[in-house]
């Protein structure tokens, strides 16, 4: 008899490109060649100008990529025939998208193994562009990551494995990126391993959404209007909201004639004598805006044109009108 362990380590050579572009992906692709998996390529975004000098920079992917000597893609156009043809030409059983773009279906249906995605949500909750922030920013304690088969519409593909973690009441999206990223990695790596070894069934999200959900919750773009701090909402809400964006794109709101981002609060639940959005503070150690249940504590933020910094610091160098 074959075992399971043998049958791995010869289905461990099938050929895989790899897409991502942001460093939550290279934790992914680390986690593949790790595994001993054949990475034949790996496919990222352009170069782009970044930084005050718009000096060329690499993807985290990229870099990584080059670093490991893998084979790599950077298509402006993913539907470009030059592009088409170079994917075909490295015969991949399959491909693997994590953190990448929308992919046309002459890109996802490809490979015979087909095309499989990691998303940072338990589908089918939080299809979208942001589900880490739109979790938090929703007041989730549980999220979690979801492997899936790519298919037309987004985010919606058969669901392979998930695995599900608690959100601390604190917690920014920024930490929870930076734990999710690991666990999404590991459950990638054991997906690959299941589809390599025919040992993984399939589940249609829609036979989760008949039985465990009655809504559905989005996770779209976030904008600039996502970031604007309302307060009249409760002090919970603008909490999360201000966790949900931090550290990128962070929460604002006006203070005098300038805006002020804040990257973490704590919350004051007692009847506020102030109007929604007025500051209250003793001008030294702490700075706190009225909501409509009470206050929202300032205690990490960023005054316009400067940097960021706890708000003991702020307070020394600010003076309010």
């Amino acid at each position: 008899m074959v075992e399971k362990s043998d049958i791995r380590h010869q289905t461990s050579g099938i050929r895989i490109v790899f897409m991502g572009t942001p460093e939550f992906a290279v934790a992914s692709l680390d986690a593949l060649l790790k595994a001993k998996y054949n990475i034949v390529g790996v496919v990222t975004a352009p170069d782009k100008p970044a930084g005050r000098g718009m000096k060329m920079t690499e993807s985290a992917v990229k870099k990584y990529a080059v670093r490991h000597h893998l084979k790599v893609l950077q298509p402006e156009k993913l539907k470009d025939s030059a592009f088409l043809e170079k994917s075909k030409s490295l015969n991949a059983d399959l491909q693997v998208v994590v953190a990448f773009r929308m992919l046309p279906e002459a890109v996802w249906n490809m490979p015979p193994m087909g095309t499989i995605n990691l998303h940072g949500s338990l589908l089918p909750q939080y299809r979208g562009a942001a589900p880490i922030n739109w979790a938090i920013i929703n007041g989730e304690t549980i999220t979690g990551v979801t492997t899936f088969k790519l298919k037309h519409e987004i985010d919606t593909g058969n669901i392979l494995l998930q695995e599900s973690f608690s959100i601390g009441e604190n917690e920014t999206a920024g930490e929870v990126h930076d734990r999710m990223k690991e666990t999404g990695a590991r459950v990638l790596v054991e997906t690959v391993n299941g589809l390599a070894d025919g040992t993984l069934n399939e589940t249609p999200q829609i036979s989760i959404l008949s039985t465990e959900y009655s809504e559905l919750r989005p996770a779209p773009k976030i904008t600039s209007a996502t970031c604007r701090i309302d307060w009249t909402k409760t002090v919970t809400e603008i909490h999360n909201l201000i966790r949900g964006l931090s550290p990128v794109p962070g929460a604002f709101t006006d203070l005098g004639d300038k805006t002020i981002k804040i990257f973490r609060s704590e919350k004051e639940f007692a009847v506020p004598t102030s109007k929604p959005g007025r500051w209250e503070s003793d001008g030294k150690t702490w700075l706190k805006m009225a909501a409509k249940d009470g206050y929202i504590l300032l205690k990490d933020v960023q005054l316009e044109g400067k940097k960021r910094m706890p708000v003991e610091d702020f307070l020394r160098g600010y003076r309010f009108s």
